[in-house]
């Protein structure tokens, strides 16, 4: 006998009957996992839960945003968290059933709780640096010393990027003329790939660590979603046991990421990371100063007190002579009257000796102390004269630099008739990947235009 059997279509009906409309299956809240997550006007995602142990999918379904929901729920979400929806992510979003006979079963999304993913970020964060205290290492980066005057930079953000130019140009614009050596290690500054970047990049210069004295990792403003880069493992644990000293200016003053909390100095603009570096150096002249002038003052009251020592000893050099003669003459005038005129008559070729003796001594004792004087005289000019040719050299070599960095910085090359054009904030070197209807961001000696591509 044949089975009475019905079409495909009125069995989909049935089941999307069973399960459209039904109370229990509509407006419900459900948490779990987002996966392959991929937008096209509308948004299209997997649903994900996973066992808490071995991390295998016990359950799995396809959802959707639809195009008049997206924005909304797109806007509050971003807003809450500071991150776009993504894969990966855990949420609690409240969900409709819905069967369609030609696309099969589904959850339509109508609303996200964006606390509830706010809360899985701060607790991955606080797992990171729980992670990170327990293995002994949060701390390394932070305990090491600064050299007293850190001129030999090692920057790491994206080539062309807004917020390097920032601080070069406060770096090397700054009145105390600091001679700092900057050299940039490119690397993806958001987005997945971001974190083996800066690794990678970090690595190049641990490989040449003696010639430079700290790594500055910078970026500019943008979209807190982009942070997310810098909540990482790996990233964090790289940076914890670096060697040298590492400054965080990532543009976000009120934003905390795992790198603020193992980095030696976490600053707000990569502009402030300059200022700091530059205050440091402007620190150690002024103590320069101060020591030079300390020296000066010694050195000057040494020679001072040495001339006074010297003008007593010969005060007191041309009046001994005298003293002891005029007392041997004393003698002589007793033994004299003593022994009567023929003694007296024997001794006065003795008392003419003496008196011989008494100037010779003294004019020796002035000859003596007349070259020491003047070798003082000398050290005193010489140290006078050496400290303003020193200085004098400094300032010519500062002078130099100057009009160098004058000559070669981007503003001087802009002024000669180049420009620079950005998209997205990146410099633009090549015609190839861009497409007709890209904004171009042209920036001019004086002034910036925007403008549209039309055909390449």
């Amino acid at each position: 006998m044949t089975p009475t059997a019905i079409t495909l279509e009125e069995f989909t009906s049935r089941i999307s009957a069973a399960v459209n409309g039904v109370p229990g299956l509509a407006g419900v809240w459900v948490v779990a996992e987002t996966s392959d997550l991929r937008r096209s006007g509308h948004c299209y995602l997997e649903l994900v839960q996973k066992h808490p142990v071995t991390g295998d999918p016990v359950a799995r379904m396809r959802a959707t945003i639809w195009r008049s929901a997206l924005a909304r729920i797109d806007s509050a979400f971003t807003l809450a968290t500071g991150q776009q929806l993504a894969s990966g992510m855990k949420v609690m979003v409240r969900v409709t059933a819905s069967f369609h006979p030609a696309y099969g079963l589904s959850a339509n999304i109508t609303e996200i709780d964006p606390s509830y993913t706010l809360g899985d970020l701060m607790r991955r964060r606080q797992e990171i640096i729980a992670r990170l205290r327990a293995e002994g290492i949060i701390d390394l980066n932070r305990e090491l010393e600064w050299p007293d005057v850190p001129l030999r930079i090692a920057v790491i953000s994206a080539p062309g990027a807004a917020g390097y130019g920032d601080f070069i140009h406060q770096l090397y614009t700054s009145p105390s003329r600091l001679d700092f050596r900057v050299r940039l290690f490119p690397a993806l500054m958001q987005g997945a790939s971001a974190p083996s970047a800066i690794i990678a990049a970090l690595e190049q210069i641990a490989g040449e660590d003696e010639e430079w004295d700290c790594v500055v990792i910078i970026r500019g403003g943008g979209a807190t979603s982009d942070l997310a880069a810098f909540d990482n493992y790996d990233l964090a644990a790289n940076i914890a046991q670096f060697p040298l000293p590492v400054i965080i200016g990532i543009g976000h003053e009120r934003d905390i990421t795992v790198l603020d909390s193992v980095a030696n100095m976490r600053v707000k603009t990569p502009t402030a990371a300059a200022e700091w570096l530059i205050a440091r150096g402007e620190d150690a002249l002024a103590t320069l100063e101060r020591l030079g002038s300390t020296i000066c003052m010694l050195a000057s009251d040494i020679i001072a007190g040495s001339k006074e020592q010297m003008a007593r000893l010969e005060a007191t050099l041309s009046r001994l002579p005298q003293a002891a003669l005029a007392l041997a003459g004393k003698q002589l005038d007793r033994l004299a009257l003593a022994v009567g005129d023929a003694a007296t008559a024997s001794l006065r070729p003795e008392r003419a000796r003496l008196d011989s003796l008494t100037l010779a001594v003294s004019d020796a004792a002035t000859a003596c102390l007349r070259p020491e004087r003047s070798r003082l005289d000398i050290m005193a000019e010489r140290l006078s004269a050496s400290a303003f040719t020193a200085i004098e050299r400094q300032r010519t070599a500062l002078d130099t630099l100057d009009g160098l960095v004058k000559v070669l910085s981007p503003q001087s090359t802009l002024a000669r008739g180049y420009s620079i054009t950005r998209v997205n904030g990146r410099a633009v070197t090549s015609a190839e990947g861009l497409a007709p209807g890209t904004t171009l961001e042209t920036t001019l000696a004086s002034g910036t235009v925007l403008s549209v591509t039309k055909e390449i």
